[in-house]
């Protein structure tokens, strides 16, 4: 899990992507404006910042400038913006965003940026020679920077938890009751189904969407019309580690 600072002066994004991120188990903070940036970033320094470029105060590019300056570009920064030209998104990254993403924002872009940009965040595996120093067995796998970590990858610090309270029991093995009106009966059958792929597949709503064949914010829909509890089932899977 992450705590993710997410700039942006458009209520409608700040509420689209706090709900996804809020969906991928992370921690959300919302600010409209640079000034209420400043304040969140002085409060506590976030793992991660979506920030807008065009904002009424203070734009984004300045504020990361002067975070720079200030020595508190100390975590990954995401820039968004649907205007903003090629020039700017180079000068950002210049300047030490980690990505850039153009507006409209899909899904499967803004989730890519946010894996990346919290795996490059972690720390990098010892190199062989700092382990043999260390008469520790070297491990074989690549530098961080390299690695594109699932989100729940991140959360876990690289490993798959299956949600706890969300029953991997084949569905041969479970029991439907079969006395009711035929819509109660499939959304019984449905939630299963889904509730057995979000435990197989470690709770990722992305490999969900490629093993179910549904556009993710169809999913997004399905699993609240049947009342599949996201929620819980993460924080049953935090209090089981």
């Amino acid at each position: 899990m992450a705590n993710i600072l997410v700039v942006d002066d458009e209520l409608g994004i700040r509420d689209l992507l706090s709900e996804i991120l809020n969906d991928e188990g992370h921690t959300v903070e919302l600010a409209e404006n640079a000034a209420q940036a400043r304040a969140a970033r002085q409060n506590a320094c976030p793992d991660l910042v979506l920030l807008d470029i065009w904002m009424p105060d203070t734009d984004g590019v300045t504020l990361l400038k002067e975070w720079r300056g200030a020595g508190l570009l100390t975590m990954p920064v995401i820039m968004m913006s649907g205007h903003a030209t090629i020039e700017t998104a180079v000068e950002a990254t210049r300047i030490g965003a980690h990505a850039f993403l153009e507006k409209p924002i899909t899904l499967q872009k803004l989730l890519k940026a946010v894996e990346q940009a919290l795996a490059r965040s972690q720390p990098a595996a010892p190199s062989p020679a700092a382990t043999a120093r260390d008469g520790a067995r070297a491990p074989s796998a690549v530098a961080a920077t390299e690695v594109e970590l699932t989100v729940e990858a991140a959360m876990t610090g690289g490993g798959q938890l299956p949600p706890a309270g969300l029953d991997l029991t084949p569905q041969a093995q479970r029991s439907f009751e079969l006395d009711q009106p035929l819509r109660e009966a499939r959304d019984a059958f449905e939630k299963a189904y889904f509730e057995f792929h979000l435990a197989k597949e470690g709770g990722s709503m992305t490999r969900v969407a490629e093993k179910t064949g549904l556009e993710r914010t169809h999913l997004y829909r399905k699993l609240k019309q049947l009342g599949v509890d996201l929620a819980r089932g993460r924080k049953s899977s935090q209090a089981a580690t």
